[in-house]
């Protein structure tokens, strides 16, 4: 029996979110005029596994992005995400609130 691994399942939104993290991925290697067997040996990952990076590939560890970017010098990257949760504030705000009737 054939059991490969799948990564999650995605809302085509989030799958075209991937696949152009994937693509600036790929466009930061290029600027950098890298070679994908050169980023691979520094990231310490596969050549396969770094074309998967680069086309969005849901299966991969955020470990391994972790890893590539540091090989760009773009590691600081990862604090952005998430860092100004509007949404979260606004609920949290929201329940501070005292109930009106």
């Amino acid at each position: 029996m054939n059991m490969q691994r799948k990564g999650p399942q995605l809302f085509p939104s989030d799958q075209r979110r991937l696949k152009d993290l994937g693509e600036r991925f790929r466009l930061a290697r290029l600027r950098r005029t890298f070679t994908m067997e050169m980023v691979a040996t520094r990231a310490g990952i596969s050549r396969t596994t770094l074309y998967k990076v680069e086309r969005g590939d849901p299966a991969v560890t955020l470990g391994v992005y972790l890893r590539v970017l540091a090989v760009y010098g773009l590691s600081e990257e990862i604090d952005r995400i998430a860092a100004d949760d509007t949404l979260g504030r606004r609920l949290q705000d929201l329940a501070l609130l005292p109930e009106r009737s």
